[in-house]
This record gives C-alpha cells, sequence and structure tokens, in this order.
C-alpha cells in the first residue's frame, strides 16, 4: 500500500514540480538584437552579388573572406604541437602584457623600465573594458562615465551592466561631418573635476573622425587642469594610419602631459584573432608599488569573471611581439591592408564620380 501511495504521489508531485518549473522564466522577453551583428544578419541573407558587409573591422581578401595573416601562420607553426593545456601561467601572461604596453607607451618609456603600471591579459578589448569598468565601480563608486556622443554600441553595455552610470560628451558634428571640437572642449571643462572619461585614441568607432594631434594637445591640456581620468579603449592601433606608434600618439601626449589613465588594448582587429579574444588592459600607477596594488585588484576581479583567459591566442600574440622579424612582417601586413584598403576607397569614389 505504501509504495503504491508513494508512487502515485511521486508522480504528482512530479507533476506539479514541473509546472512550477516551467513559470520560472515565462517572465524573460527576448533581448534587442545588437546592432552590430544584425548588419552581418542582413549581409548573409542578402542575395545581391554586389553586396558589401561594413558591420565587422577585420581582414577580408577580394571575395569578403577572413584573411590570416602570414604572421599569425608563421606563429602557429612555432607552437605546433605544444602540449601545454593548463591555464594560463603569470609568466606567459605577463610577456604578453610587457610587450603589449610597449605598443601604447613606447619600447623606451620610462613607466614601462619603472613598472608604474598595472597590466592584466584580458578578454580581447570588451574583457579590458569590462574589467575597468567593475574596477572604477568597485573604487569610485560615485562616479560616471562620459562617452562620446556616439560611440560603439557595446560601450554602453559594458558600463550599464558594471552599474556605473552613463554621460555622453560632445562629439561628431553631423552638419560638417567632422569633430564638434568646441563643443568637445566646453563638455570637458564643465563635467565635474576628477570625471572619468571613454576616449578612442584613434580611428573613432562609428564616425571614424579622429582629434588633430593639436586638438589631442588641447584635450589633454584640459584633462589635466580637471583632473580628470581618460579611459582609452584601442581597438583599432594601426588601421586609422598604418603606424601602430602614430595611432597611439594620442595617449602619450596625455601621459607626457602628466595625466593618470587607462588603456583598453585588443589585437582582435589588427591581427586578426576575433576567435582568440586576446587582449590587456593597463593603467598608469603612481609609482611600482601601487602598481602591484592594483594589478592584484584587477586579477582578483577576473578571477570571480572567468578565472583564466585562453592560453593559445597569448601564445600567438606573445610569440609575434616577442620576436623581432615576426613583429616586423605584422606592422608591414598592418600597413600594407591600409594602404590597400586606402586604394580601394579610392577607386570607388572615382567609381562614383563618373556616374
Amino acid at each position: 500500500m505504501w509504495k503504491c501511495f508513494s508512487t502515485r504521489a511521486s508522480r504528482c508531485f512530479s507533476t506539479s514540480a514541473s509546472n512550477k518549473a516551467l513559470k520560472w522564466w515565462d517572465h524573460v522577453a527576448p533581448a534587442p538584437k545588437d546592432p552590430i551583428t544584425s548588419v552581418t544578419e542582413a549581409f548573409l541573407a542578402d542575395t545581391s552579388p554586389t553586396k558589401i558587409n561594413l558591420g565587422v573591422g577585420a581582414y577580408r581578401d577580394d571575395e569578403g573572406k577572413p584573411v590570416v595573416l602570414q604572421c599569425v601562420k608563421e606563429a602557429e607553426a612555432k607552437i605546433a604541437g605544444c602540449d601545454f593545456l593548463e591555464s594560463v601561467s603569470s609568466a606567459v601572461s605577463s610577456k604578453l602584457v610587457e610587450e603589449s604596453v610597449k605598443l601604447v607607451y613606447g619600447k623606451n618609456s620610462d613607466i614601462i623600465k619603472e613598472g608604474r603600471f598595472a597590466g592584466v591579459q584580458a578578454l580581447s578589448g570588451t574583457g579590458a573594458c569590462r574589467l575597468f569598468a567593475e574596477f572604477q565601480r568597485r573604487f569610485y563608486p560615485e562616479s560616471q562615465i562620459y562617452m562620446t556622443d556616439p560611440t560603439w554600441s557595446n560601450h554602453h553595455n559594458i558600463w550599464r551592466d558594471a552599474l556605473v552610470p552613463e554621460r555622453t560628451f560632445h562629439y561628431y558634428h553631423p552638419d560638417s561631418k567632422g569633430l564638434d571640437f568646441s563643443a568637445l572642449l566646453d563638455d570637458v571643462k564643465n563635467a565635474p573635476d576628477g570625471s572619468f572619461f571613454l576616449l578612442h585614441p584613434c580611428a573613432h568607432n562609428p564616425t571614424g573622425v579622429d582629434p588633430t594631434e593639436e586638438q589631442w594637445r588641447e584635450i589633454s591640456y584640459l584633462f589635466k587642469v580637471k583632473n580628470h581620468f581618460p579611459f582609452f579603449d584601442m581597438a583599432y592601433q594601426g588601421f586609422a594610419s598604418g603606424d601602430l606608434d602614430r595611432d597611439a600618439r594620442s595617449i602619450q601626449i596625455f601621459v607626457e602631459d602628466g595625466n593618470v589613465i587607462g588603456c583598453a588594448q585588443s589585437f582582435a582587429k589588427n591581427m586578426g584573432l576575433y576567435g582568440h579574444r586576446v587582449g590587456c588592459l593597463n593603467v598608469l600607477c603612481n609609482d611600482a608599488k601601487q602598481a602591484v596594488a592594483i594589478k592584484s585588484q584587477l586579477q582578483q576581479i577576473a578571477r570571480a569573471m572567468y578565472s583564466s583567459p585562453p592560453i593559445h591566442g597569448i601564445l600567438l600574440v606573445s610569440g609575434i611581439l616577442s620576436d623581432p622579424n615576426m613583429k616586423a612582417l605584422w606592422v608591414k601586413e598592418v600597413k600594407v591592408n591600409i594602404i590597400t584598403s586606402y586604394f580601394i576607397l579610392f577607386c570607388f569614389i572615382l567609381s562614383q564620380l563618373n556616374k
């Protein structure tokens, strides 16, 4: 009798629990489509033979297919058969960070020699921004972030999910299709002292409009006066001018003026490694002691988010950057890509003028 009752009760309980379980997520609505991935989806659905995908800034051949750089192929060959599949060691990660920050501050920078930066590997540029957003919220809980109007759409998601309030400042002038420089300066002046600003050091996304070097100097001077904190999202180093050093010049101007800065780096685009999620986050510090403290906090935040980054991309990027010959090849390939892109754009404009 007990067995029969138990079976019936179990079935009833199971059915009731199942019905309740179905209601757990009934209130969840579909998320809005990402505007960037939506462009790619529209591109794939379009049957036009002359379609062009402008949704992702990555290397493509004449047929629109992904391109693997020669330097990446050579780096792949060097690590082929690597039997190290453990989590990333501090030595491997430190090598990547060490080589990456040289691209930001310059290989002979005193900042690097004196260890006045806290650097950690991150999951590409998005991961680096998310790490910093969480760091900002944790240690400046009353702060907000000023973003250019417009900015990359995912910037809004990143700081929103970190619970950091967002403000915008003037950047693009729709009538002139250029920089709204005077309005930008006014917004920087009027922001409360010690505000956080998210800046694009080169190849502004989505407008493509960058300040001149002289304009960057004026902006940097004003940041120093107002004691603002500039956080640079450098996703396109090399893609603006074809020159890696020139594209980092804006950051170096801020540093030379005595500004304390933060920087997110991504190798998704300029090395064609979107799928490997390789990036770095570094924060400029007063001294090496402060750098140790800040790095430990960044590592702790990363530990709770994803614990350890993937290793394959690290080996590729650190291998390329630490080998003079492979790095030279990479620099050449970045420059050739920009020259080719400019030539294609020139031909397209010319074809439109001749219509």
